[in-house]
């Protein structure tokens, strides 16, 4: 009886320390998308009000670190679906980071253009029935271009990942047999092809595989020099992912939760496949033991991120938030509580 009361006295004093150290920690966390993940680390950097640890693990990880509760934030770049969306268990608010351009990128010897691509062709590519770069509906969109005769590749996220969600969102709205067959979703069963995980690792086996073709997002194809495509929008345009084109493509309304879509846009100027990142924090803050001082410090880091941390947008390929996009953001942000009473 002696050695499990010192047993339980011991965990007791463990559990107490392990409680005191997290309650000492002024550090934030976050967890998820990838997609912005060099956009966070250089605002987390300049940011002094508080540390942050942001840890790049995609879409999927980062929501399930935040229906865990180890994590003060996630991020990701598909709003939360309904099943998610139960498992939180309390109400979770999306606030909108960035936008940004979702980029078709591929290794094909010789061909150091940005090649022209449909979004039904890409569609088609992905479900393995395009299997060959010089095929007829590639070289149609190319005229000029010397296209050599070689198997694509098709290499996509492994892991759930908000950059699928994006990708395969405008696949669904551009092709009826990829709708139909596979849809969208954070993580689907995909036809075709070899996986790797997150943005870094597609990017990767994609700069080592000829032939090989891919999505991630602007930044990881700016930052690793590669090649990537012009794909065709609603107004038969094909159009380069600029900030330019992306800022277009997300001049849309913006509903009270900030939950919208806008691939496939309406807007002649814009490119195609580009999407919002949020940040998702749970409504009310008081959980899990959590202070009103670090729920009032996480509060004032995402105000900060859009706010001044826009400014680091443009030169890291990310479309600032629009006026509208911001103003719906601090509402959400305004909502947030402690014991039901509003944190800002």
């Amino acid at each position: 009886m002696k050695v499990i009361k010192s047993l339980t006295l011991a965990v007791a004093v463990l559990a107490a320390s392990t409680l005191s150290v997290k309650a000492q920690d002024n550090t934030l966390l976050g967890a998820g998308s990838t997609f912005v993940y060099p956009l966070f680390s250089k605002i987390f950097s300049k940011y002094t009000a508080s540390k942050v640890n942001y840890q790049s693990i995609g879409s999927g990880g980062g929501i399930l670190q935040l229906t865990n509760k180890t994590v003060d934030f996630g991020d990701s770049d598909a709003p939360l679906n309904a099943d998610q969306t139960a498992k939180m268990g309390a109400p979770v608010l999306h606030i909108p980071m960035t936008s940004g351009a979702v980029v078709v990128t591929y290794n094909v010897p010789g061909v150091s253009a940005h090649l022209n691509l449909s979004g039904k062709d890409l569609a088609d590519i992905f479900l393995g029935k395009i299997t060959n770069w010089n095929s007829r509906e590639v070289k149609d969109a190319n005229p000029g271009v010397n296209i050599p005769d070689m198997p694509i590749v098709v290499i996509h996220r492994s892991d759930g990942s908000g950059t699928s969600f994006i990708f395969t969102d405008f696949l669904t709205k551009v092709n009826p047999e990829w709708a139909s067959k596979v849809g969208k979703a954070a993580a689907v069963n995909w036809p075709a092809g070899l996986g790797a995980k997150g943005s870094e690792g597609v990017a990767g086996l994609v700069k080592q595989t000829p032939g090989g073709i891919t999505y991630v997002e602007l930044a990881y194809a700016k930052q690793n020099n590669m090649t990537y495509a012009n794909i065709q929008n609603k107004s038969g345009k094909y159009i380069p992912p600029t900030i330019e084109a992306t800022t277009f493509a997300a001049n849309v309304a913006i509903p009270a939760d900030a939950k919208v879509s806008f691939t496939n846009t309406d807007n002649p100027k814009g490119y195609p496949i580009a999407g919002f990142t949020w940040a998702m924090i749970y409504k009310e803050q008081n959980y899990n033991g959590r202070s009103k001082e670090r729920a009032t410090a996480l509060l004032k880091l995402l105000w900060y991120n859009i706010h001044q941390g826009q400014a680091e947008c443009a030169p890291l390929n990310y479309a600032p938030l629009s006026k509208a996009a911001v103003k719906v953001a601090e509402t959400i942000l305004k909502s947030a509580t402690y014991d039901g009473k509003p944190i800002l």
